[in-house]
């Protein structure tokens, strides 16, 4: 009984807690499959930020739970964030599952598998560059969680409640992790976090992570740095400055959430749209190449056409790289609770396709730069779904959530050695770029 299937759901986070587990689980001799069918253990990594995210973690635990009645799998654990909130209910629900386990335990997942008795942790458990870890990205890039928890209490997030306060780790381990990473091939580490801007702050250190990026500069393996998730009032000059340097890319994924001033000062977040205009305007100046992400909320309580149109103003003008956009989940325990849902989800739903194809138009044109460039790409290995083609990452595109390149190999006989490869662009869509090798 030592074959284990990991599902993993929800963020980048939540995959570093899913290798973690699985480093800890792989030292004490147990191996992994692909396929649940093929399991005697299952362990469903939960989400439970918003209501379409819990809907598929409850999918994925109705497919374990039948799995073990079935007799192909021999045991099932719940872990992670839907465990931490919502136990009880879950535990009702799903009364076949064997183990229960929330965010503050993930390196006693041994234990849990094998019915012993662990400890958890005060707080939400938070890796560092002692702990065991199997990669599970491309072998040339990686996650770095640099903190757990957030400090923010934007009204609709209900990320404290689940995490608690915001907790760092210390510039010493993140960078001990890194040049880890670098000697096992990583090429391309990604700091995850759920605010990185806010790294260090809770322990008084404001530019905590303009002084963790100088510390990573000195890898010398290292070859691109990217930053994730920061939040726009902690966007320093000191910042901009730093990411001008070479390693680092040249890319923020910044939350605006919207643009109206009366939803955003609901919402209990700072940065309206007028201001982050200025904000955008201030970062381009200062990296020119920049690549700007930013996700969005719509249908909140109170956004009526007026505000809505106020937010389609604002995509338009600022003409993001990239943007995602989710629809309101109501959140029990948040302060925008007590608003109510009053946009009803059709609505919802047609908002987030008209600024999505806002921003369809936006991508295109800016990838329309592009095309006849030779541009460094990071070359993950073969694109699964057409072996016509590899399958890589140029600068201004993040994993798993901005486009990809996709680069015909029929002339060259192998990619070979160095990830990192000149590809010139022949060809766009709004979210993907194809390239050859030069000639």
């Amino acid at each position: 009984m030592k074959k284990v299937a990991i599902i993993s759901l929800g963020c980048a986070k939540n995959l570093v807690d899913s290798e973690v587990m699985a480093g800890y689980l792989n030292n004490n001799g147990y191996t992994f499959v692909n396929n649940a069918e093929k399991a005697d253990i299952i362990i469903v990594n939960t989400c439970g930020f918003i209501q379409p995210a819990r809907k598929e973690s409850i999918d994925a635990l109705n497919k374990s739970v039948l799995l073990k009645k079935e007799g192909k799998a021999r045991k099932v654990l719940a872990v992670g964030c839907y465990v931490q909130r919502y136990k009880e209910f879950l535990k009702e629900k799903f009364p076949e599952v064997d183990v229960w386990l929330g965010v503050n335990a993930f390196d006693s997942i041994v234990q849990a598998v094998e019915g012993k008795s662990f400890d958890s942790h005060k707080n939400t458990f938070l890796y560092d560059h002692t702990s065991l870890r199997i990669i599970s990205t491309p072998p040339v890039w990686a996650y770095v969680k640099i903190s757990e928890g957030c400090s923010h209490f934007c009204s609709f997030c209900a990320i404290p409640l689940i995490k608690g306060a915001y907790q760092s780790r210390s510039i010493s381990s993140v960078v001990k992790e890194a040049r880890q990473l670098c000697d096992r091939g990583i090429r391309e580490i990604n700091l995850v976090s759920q605010d990185t801007t806010y790294f260090g702050r809770d322990k008084g250190k404001k530019e905590a992570l303009s002084f963790l990026l100088k510390e990573l500069l000195k890898i010398k393996e290292l070859e691109w740095i990217r930053i994730l998730y920061g939040y726009p009032e902690e966007i320093t000059d000191f910042l901009l400055e730093i990411m001008q340097e070479e390693k680092i890319c040249s890319y923020l994924d910044i939350p605006f959430q919207h643009a109206d001033p009366r939803i955003i000062k609901n919402m209990k977040r700072g940065v309206n749209g007028n201001q982050a205009l200025k904000l955008i305007e201030k970062i381009r100046r200062k990296l020119p190449s920049v690549a700007l992400r930013t996700s969005i909320v719509v249908g909140f309580p109170g956004e009526g056409r007026k505000e809505f149109d106020f937010l389609k103003r604002f995509v338009e003008e600022a003409r993001f790289d990239h943007l995602g956009v989710f629809t309101y989940s109501r959140e029990e325990g948040t302060e925008s609770y007590s608003l109510g849902n009053p946009v009803k989800e059709d609505i919802k739903k047609k908002r987030k396709e008209e600024i999505m194809e806002i921003q369809a138009d936006i991508s295109k044109m800016n990838n329309q730069k592009y095309l006849e460039r030779k541009i460094d790409v990071l070359i993950e290995g073969n694109c699964k779904s057409n072996p016509r083609f590899l399958i890589g990452r140029a600068r201004f595109q993040a994993p798993e959530v901005d486009g990809v390149v996709l680069i015909d190999q029929r002339k060259k006989e192998a990619y070979i050695g160095n990830p990192m490869q000149k590809v010139e662009i022949i060809d766009i869509n709004s979210y993907d770029l194809y390239g050859r090798f030069p000639k």
